[in-house]
């Protein structure tokens, strides 16, 4: 029997290096159903996580579906990979091998050949960037959760940046060390601190106007540790990247320009 699609709605995914959110939006990013976490599956090869999200496409009739990736992703290809070349997840050694396999993935075009779907990926901190952006000024997101994202949003344009977390944020820690959530876990108050610290100094680098605040972690900080700021600050949580999820589907949402900072 043939599968009757919604050509309105949209899944959207975001995959993260704990847990895997998804759920059914419309065109303006509202959920239309519950919001459901499975745990990223490890160790996360490229035909694993494929089959993953595969069988939930096929499981939602929906002809659209927007993914967020938790790495370096860029026309899309997996450029790096984050915490899912770590085999056994966030705590475990990277894993050589499990990089290279993702080194230049063509995920987007590989998850629509298999779904027969209007799949388009885009890395996680840019879903959570179109899904709370307003297209103002210099709009910067940094994503807290399992580790950190970055993302850059110029007069509502998005702007090419490095992928953060693997950054040395420190002489001894990249920014998902610094940032992520082993950091949080192990001292709340310390954690704060560095969090108001990293992101004062890459709002100064970017010269963002407005900070947004995405990711499970988020809920963390509260607004009067960026009292007196000299960027407007707001805290967006965690389903913000779900709404962005329809963004993508937008004309020439996804269109990317070179920044003065890649």
């Amino acid at each position: 029997m043939e599968v009757l699609v919604s050509t309105d709605d949209v899944l959207a995914i975001d995959i993260g290096a704990t847990n895997i959110k998804f759920a059914r939006v419309d065109r303006e990013g509202r959920l239309l159903g519950p919001l459901k976490r499975r745990a990223t599956p490890y160790p996360c090869t490229p035909e694993r996580l494929v089959a993953w999200v595969t069988q939930r496409i096929q499981r939602n009739e929906v002809e659209r579906v927007g993914v967020g990736f938790p790495g370096e992703f860029d026309d899309g290809h997996v450029v790096r990979p984050g915490n899912l070349s770590r085999p056994g997840g966030v705590g475990t050694a990277l894993d050589d091998d499990l990089d290279r396999l993702w080194s230049g993935f063509a995920l987007e075009s590989t998850l629509r050949r298999a779904t027969s779907r209007d799949v388009r990926v885009v890395n996680d901190a840019t879903l959570a960037a179109l899904g709370c952006s307003r297209g103002v000024g210099r709009e910067l997101v940094v994503t807290l959760g399992t580790g950190c994202g970055l993302a850059l949003r110029v007069e509502g344009r998005r702007q090419r940046v490095r992928d953060l977390g693997r950054t040395m944020f420190s002489q001894e820690l990249t920014y998902d060390q610094a940032l992520g959530e082993r950091a949080r876990a192990r001292d709340g108050e310390e954690w704060r601190g560095v969090v108001r610290r990293a992101v004062g100094e890459l709002a100064a680098e970017f010269g963002a106007t407005t900070v947004y605040l995405a990711g499970g972690n988020a809920r963390r900080i509260a607004r009067d540790h960026f009292e007196g700021a000299q960027f407007a600050f707001e805290i967006v949580g965690n389903e913000v990247s779900l709404r962005g999820a329809a963004r993508l589907f937008e004309p020439n949402v996804a269109a990317v320009q070179p920044s003065e900072h890649s």
